[in-house]
């Protein structure tokens, strides 16, 4: 079988106890959105002993590090409440999904940190707000981060879709936010095989 095609089956199958539909969700979302293949290749959270992943859905992006064998601590905050409640029932013990609204939420400590199709639903002022913290989440110190032991990557997927009001903005002033945000970031074409206009953003703290 080919390994990507066996890679997207062990990520799903832990679906399969949450019923028909959150497992062939899991299945499409992963075999069709290239930004979970693009994380593993690019190796974007490599070295992360801690991930955060701030609206985390169910739980998919932890399902597929766990299926190429990352041991990671992860953890996921989710506002829908359903969806968190998934990702408990599909994953078990083998990561943390936290019932909370990100706007209020603690992030606690992370040495790396994911955000898919989330920022572009918050109010401008929010997403301010939300990268400022996560920069606060992967500021060192204590007893686990030493400089330049760990990656520390912000990754953001940013799409033009959804059924409510959108808060987008161009790739270059996403670029600025994170810049005033502390990080510096470079842009990575995310499209490749949808019909989206996908954007991957890669941020790490300065």
């Amino acid at each position: 079988m080919n390994p990507a095609h066996a890679l997207v089956n062990s990520a799903s199958r832990p679906y399969l106890a949450c019923g028909r539909f959150a497992y062939h969700f899991a299945r499409g979302k992963l075999r069709q959105d290239p930004v979970f293949a693009a994380i593993l290749s690019r190796g974007l959270l490599a070295g992360s002993a801690r991930i955060l992943d701030l609206g985390c859905g169910q739980g998919l992006l932890a399902a597929w590090l766990l299926a190429a064998g990352s041991r990671a601590e992860f953890r996921g905050i989710e506002r829908v409440r359903r969806y968190a409640l998934r990702a408990r029932r599909a994953l078990g013990a083998q990561a943390e999904f936290v019932i909370g609204d990100l706007r209020g939420t603690d992030f606690g400590r992370a040495d790396g940190v994911v955000i898919l199709d989330v920022l572009h639903y918050l109010e401008y002022a929010e997403q301010c707000g939300i990268l400022e913290r996560a920069r606060g989440a992967l500021t060192g110190g204590g007893w686990g981060f030493k400089f330049g032991q760990w990656i520390d990557q912000l990754t953001l997927l940013m799409t033009g879709q959804g059924f409510r009001r959108l808060h987008c903005r161009p790739a270059a002033e996403w670029r600025q936010l994170l810049s005033f945000a502390g990080f510096d970031s470079e842009t990575v074409p995310m499209s490749a095989g949808t019909p989206f206009a996908n954007v991957l953003l890669i941020a790490r703290p300065r």
